[in-house]
Order: C-alpha cells, then sequence, then structure tokens
C-alpha cells in the first residue's frame, strides 16, 4: 500500500512555526539591548517569510488562496499578524518591548497550527470574486492592528502588575494608552471595510447583504464593541489600566471571530457552499 506524502508547504509551515516558537522566549527574556533588539527583528522577518513561502508552494499545488479550511485560515494568519507587528517593530524601536506580550499571543495560533489536519480544500464558486480579496485583506489588517494595540495594553498592565523595569525604555503610561486607543481607532476603519466588502460579496454570491448568520452576527457585535469603546474612551476619563482591559476584551471577541465561530457554525463563511 502507497502511503500518502506529506503536502510539501508543511515543511515551510514547521520552519516558521519553530522560528515564531524561538523568538518567544527571546522577546520575553531580560532587559532589552540592540543586538538582540536586532536578532528579534531578523527572525519575525524569517518567520514572515517562511509562512509566505508555504502559502505560494500551497496555493501553486492546489489553485486558490488560503480562505477555505482551518489549516489555509491559521497559515494566513500568522503570515499578516507577524508581518504586521514586525512592521512596527521595525519603524517604531520604542515599541520593541511590546514584543513581550505580542509574540504568546503570535504563538497561540502557531502551536494550534500544528494540531490542524493539513487536508486539500475546494474553492466554492461562491468565493470567486475580488471581493473576497478586499473583505479578508481587510480582515487581517483589522487583526494586526489589533495585536499592535494588544501588545501596549498588555504591557500597561504588566506595569500595572508591577513589572516597570522590564519596560522602562517604553514611553510613560499616558502615552501607551493614547497610542493604544489610536491603534484600536484605525482598526475599527478596516473592520468597517471588512464589513462592507463582505456584505458586497453576500449580494453577489447568494442573494442578500446581511443574513445575520452566527459569524456576521459576531462580527456585527465586535465592531459594536470596538466602536463603544471608543465612544467610552473618548467621552470618559477612565483610567489606563482599565482601557487596557477593554482592549483585551475586544481582541479576545475579535480572535473568537476568526478563528471560533466560522468552524464551529452552519454559514457561507465555512467554506464548502
Amino acid at each position: 500500500m502507497m502511503i500518502p506524502s506529506s503536502p510539501p508547504e508543511l515543511a515551510w509551515v514547521w520552519a516558521g512555526v519553530a522560528v515564531y516558537a524561538v523568538a518567544t522566549p527571546l522577546a520575553m527574556a531580560g532587559p532589552k539591548s540592540p543586538k538582540r533588539e536586532g536578532l528579534m527583528l531578523g527572525l519575525l522577518g524569517l518567520g514572515v517569510a517562511l509562512f509566505a513561502i508555504a502559502i505560494t508552494v500551497r496555493w501553486m499545488r492546489i489553485g486558490h488562496g488560503p480562505f477555505i479550511n482551518m489549516f489555509e485560515i491559521l497559515a494566513s494568519n500568522l503570515f499578516s499578524l507577524g508581518l504586521v507587528y514586525a512592521l512596527a517593530y521595525w519603524r517604531l524601536p520604542a515599541l520593541r518591548p511590546s514584543a513581550t506580550v505580542a509574540m504568546p499571543v503570535i504563538l497561540v495560533p502557531a502551536l494550534w497550527l500544528l494540531a490542524v489536519s493539513p487536508a486539500d480544500s475546494h474553492l466554492p464558486p461562491t468565493y470567486d470574486t475580488p471581493w473576497l480579496w478586499v473583505h479578508v485583506a481587510t480582515g487581517k489588517i483589522f487583526l494586526g492592528i489589533c495585536l499592535l494595540a494588544v501588545s501596549l495594553a498588555g504591557v500597561m498592565l504588566l506595569r500595572h502588575a508591577g513589572f516597570v523595569r522590564r519596560f522602562r525604555s517604553m514611553p510613560a503610561e499616558a502615552v501607551l494608552d493614547q497610542l493604544a486607543w489610536r491603534f484600536m481607532g484605525v482598526a475599527l476603519a478596516f473592520e468597517s471595510l471588512m464589513l462592507i466588502a463582505g456584505a458586497v460579496w453576500a449580494q453577489g454570491a447568494w442573494g442578500r447583504y446581511w443574513a445575520w448568520d452566527p459569524i456576521e452576527a459576531w462580527a456585527f457585535l465586535t465592531w459594536l464593541a470596538l466602536a463603544a469603546a471608543l465612544h467610552l474612551r473618548k467621552t470618559y476619563r477612565i483610567p489606563p489600566w482599565l482601557g487596557a482591559v477593554i482592549i483585551l476584551g475586544i481582541f479576545v471577541l475579535a480572535f473568537l471571530t476568526f478563528f471560533g465561530v466560522p468552524f464551529i457554525s452552519i454559514s457561507p463563511h465555512k467554506g464548502a457552499v
């Protein structure tokens, strides 16, 4: 009996996960230094490149992008989350210590990916539209920018818990609080674009803009939570630690919306329809 060979992209995926796994304890290690930050940036770039290669190899083999099953969704989000954070790490040196928070968050879907079947998927006819690209791209940017805000929120909470020395090179709490909420404001813009593009896609694919299926309902709930949080932050003078808790809560809600609801519910987002 012939044993089926593993998909060729798996080696690249495993390598990408390994790089993120090495980068995580490095990010959580003691005080930062220019040499360590340079190594960290190199590892981030390498991880992003490895996942880009994995996605490309799979795309060329099965003929469509990483849109359908959990393996593809996790791999593509590990690429996009790593890319957004790597760009911020490169361009905003003051944020680099926040990798202590960001890398463990990224490692969660990376380890999850190892337990997911890499079975090939089929692209449904309803997915053959440019609006899918807009919907997916804006969603990934939304989640990546939320990760930036979460990394700052995590720093503020760790400082509040007494871990001050580790983050002494970062700006004051008020500056981090303001920057985190600016990121959340940008995230709201991209999530709004994601919902609009998804509605246009749904009209062309299923003849309706909105049907309140589970993923649509959860995505709208995430949008409402984010909009309400921004309104609360603008209207009332909430302490930075409470704002950080709210940001973390919104990210958890968004994470569940992206990786939980579509794969436990019956909806067009489930894939093969």
